[in-house]
């Protein structure tokens, strides 16, 4: 079992940036790929970005390719989101999530409670 605590979420004005941590616990955290997903209110949840076991490969939304950065500490077991150049479009609750796979595969096993993040115009 996985467990995955984000933080880092809150309001921000159109252009400003935040950074989002998710730690992960239960298990051996720098084998298992991760990804950021997000939910809007009254849209699906959709994928933002995720990054392999290594952090050498990473995948992007075209919606936030040159915007959104993602890492990890796998010292630290915490992966994280560097979003910049935010937009009001942007606004949704962010969840963190784990895949079994060292690699990003179909889908995540694992997910956070989300993280919401405001973006006022």
């Amino acid at each position: 079992q996985v467990q995955l605590v984000e933080s880092g979420g809150g309001l921000v004005q159109s252009g400003g940036s935040l950074r989002l941590s998710c730690a992960a616990s239960g298990r051996t955290f720098s084998s298992n790929a991760m990804g950021w997903f997000r939910q809007a209110p009254g849209k699906e949840r959709e994928f933002v970005a995720a990054i392999n076991w290594s952090g050498i490969s990473t995948y992007y939304a075209d919606s936030v390719k040159g915007q959104f950065t993602i890492s990890r500490d796998n010292a630290k077991n915490t992966v994280y989101l560097q979003m910049n150049s935010l937009k009001p479009e942007d606004t949704a609750v962010y969840y963190c999530a784990c895949y079994k796979s060292s690699y990003v595969d179909t889908s995540p096993d694992y997910w956070g409670q989300g993280t919401q993040v405001t973006v006022s115009s």
